[in-house]
């Protein structure tokens, strides 16, 4: 197995260049078991890698990382010293998520982890309190629009986008998707080693399909590389990278004048569309790919027809 963690890939941290041998190779590991056992995109494992890459240099630096030393109290002293310099509950949601993963790691390395497990406490979070962020109707055209007079690459970066609003592919899909995915024929899309680490078989609209033909015959550079997506970078044609993806829907919802929407947005704004049109949480969760039918929940919010049928009247009012 090959590791997908080098020197120049950890944690971008003021300290990453001087980790020990001994760190350097743990997260290695672990950047390996988050790739390939639990299917996440290098941003995601980067952000983890960046916590856990702390936490170890603060109790092993410059020794050799024997887990059974870590303690709850080193825990504690870790999060205390984190938060106090960024206190918010979206940057300690990150570090409780981060090191419950690295946690679940050791678990299946061997080591008892329940002691320090129960330690990590998340911020006061109420579920399904919120509405998700989506898109209206006239947001998602002047996006296309938008992705269309991209400075560079302006027929990959609509194609993107496109993948994104249609289908509400993650950055991640849309990086790994490969030639050989596309059934022209049969007009279906065939996404592997998706954040279930399955393979999901998905229709493929017809304007998708003409944004994608567009940017392959007139844009994408003629070279034998697989990928749908590539970028250049210092001469060399590379394929794209899930953080690259983000960026080129990151630019195109900025120069619309929506500077805080995401890549994640236009997930939401698939997931919306259907529930309006009358589409079950099912298909919401089949399409989104959903690992779990309790992602899918917060979109009950905005079927406000059924929501009506079940709303109880009023105490005192008119039943």
């Amino acid at each position: 197995m090959t590791n997908s963690t080098t020197n120049g890939d950890l944690p971008n941290s003021p300290k990453a260049s001087t980790y020990s041998a001994h760190i350097t190779a743990e997260l290695q590991r672990y950047d390996e078991h988050l790739r390939d056992v639990r299917g996440l995109v290098t941003c995601t494992r980067r952000g983890r890698l960046r916590i856990i890459g702390w936490l170890l240099e603060g109790k092993f630096k410059h020794r050799e990382i024997i887990f059974a030393r870590l303690r709850p109290d080193d825990i504690r002293q870790f999060l205390a010293r984190r938060l106090t310099e960024h206190q918010s509950a979206a940057n300690a949601s990150q570090h409780a998520a981060a090191l419950r993963s690295y946690l679940r790691y050791r678990a299946t390395c061997g080591d008892h982890v329940g002691k320090l497990a129960a330690v990590i406490a998340n911020p006061v979070h109420w579920r399904l309190a919120t509405l998700p962020k989506a898109l209206n109707v006239g947001d998602a055209d002047r996006l296309l629009i938008a992705a269309t007079s991209a400075r560079k690459m302006p027929k990959r970066a609509y194609a993107i986008v496109r993948l994104a609003l249609d289908l509400g592919l993650r950055s991640g899909e849309i990086a790994h998707l490969n030639l050989n995915d596309i059934d022209w024929q049969a007009g279906t899309l065939m996404l592997r080693g998706t954040k279930s680490l399955r393979q999901d078989v998905l229709p493929l609209p017809e304007e998708t399909g003409k944004a994608l033909a567009d940017y392959l015959q007139h844009e994408r550079p003629a070279i034998r590389h697989p990928t749908v997506f590539v970028r250049q970078i210092a001469g060399s044609t590379l394929p794209i990278t899930s953080c690259a993806i983000q960026k080129v829907i990151k630019r195109s919802c900025r120069q619309i004048g929506l500077p805080d929407a995401s890549a994640h947005a236009l997930r939401h704004t698939v997931a919306c569309r259907l529930i309006e049109r009358g589409s079950s949480l099912k298909e919401v969760a089949d399409l989104l790919r959903h690992r779990s039918l309790n992602s899918t929940l917060i979109y009950a919010k905005l079927d406000t027809p059924k929501l009506a049928e079940v709303a109880l009247p009023w105490p005192g009012s008119a039943a």
